[in-house]
């Protein structure tokens, strides 16, 4: 399997302006540098620590997304560099990257993840919790974390009418944050949705980032005993 290959196809697939974040979670570091040495620098995780010791190791103009659920209490690992942080699903995650990243003189790009989909398992606000939020006072005064869009993940399933409503859901919430709450703030643009199943459908309904992991790197190797 030919890694610069796989990322160039996709590339090809996809719209000027349309980010491809490779989701490299569980990729040993030798696998990331292949993909690094093809010319792509966008690179997704979703364990802080795992990303912290890659980020150790790789070279320094990786541009980091931690995409993943992050806990208020790893924050501090990936503060001093993550480029951006996909999955802000609670105030309680926003105040602690907030937080962190004026211990390091940083302003963090942040993405607030919104709850799409059928199953519950997944994360994210809903509408009027997102709205609470950017209204409270506390919001007000957090100078360290920039909202720069919305992420979300469609249903795992074969409908493709479902996953394409649940994306077009969130772009109609895209939409009303950016009337409502960012108007004039050029930053708030990113709408992340799309991921190796579904990424496609993504793009003909507005994404601008996709995350895109096993049709680069493979399948997931599951471990048997």
């Amino acid at each position: 399997m030919d890694i610069g290959e796989n990322i160039s196809e996709i590339k090809k697939t996809l719209p000027a302006g349309v980010k491809l974040v490779a989701v490299s979670k569980t990729k040993p570091i030798e696998v990331i540098q292949d993909a690094y040495q093809t010319g792509h620098k966008i690179f997704g995780e979703n364990k802080a620590q795992e990303l912290t010791q890659k980020h150790e190791v790789l070279p320094k103009d990786i541009e980091w997304h931690f995409i993943g659920h992050l806990q208020s209490n790893k924050t501090k690992y990936i503060a001093p560099f993550v480029n951006m942080i996909h999955g802000i699903d609670s105030f309680k995650i926003l105040k602690a990257v907030n937080k962190e990243a004026r211990k390091n003189n940083r302003v963090i790009p942040c993405l607030l993840q919104f709850h799409i989909a059928q199953e519950s398992t997944k994360f994210g606000f809903s509408e009027e919790e997102a709205r609470e939020m950017l209204e409270s006072e506390t919001f007000a005064t957090m100078k360290n974390i920039t909202i720069a869009g919305v992420m979300g993940m469609a249903t795992f399933t074969d409908d493709e009418q479902q996953v394409r409503n649940e994306f077009k859901s969130l772009k109609s919430i895209f939409e009303k944050l950016k009337n409502n709450y960012f108007p004039n703030e050029p930053q708030f643009k990113e709408i992340s949705m799309g991921m190796s199943d579904d990424y496609s459908v993504a793009v003909e309904e507005g994404s601008t980032i996709v995350r895109i992991g096993s049709i680069i790197f493979g399948a997931r190797q599951i471990k048997t005993t």
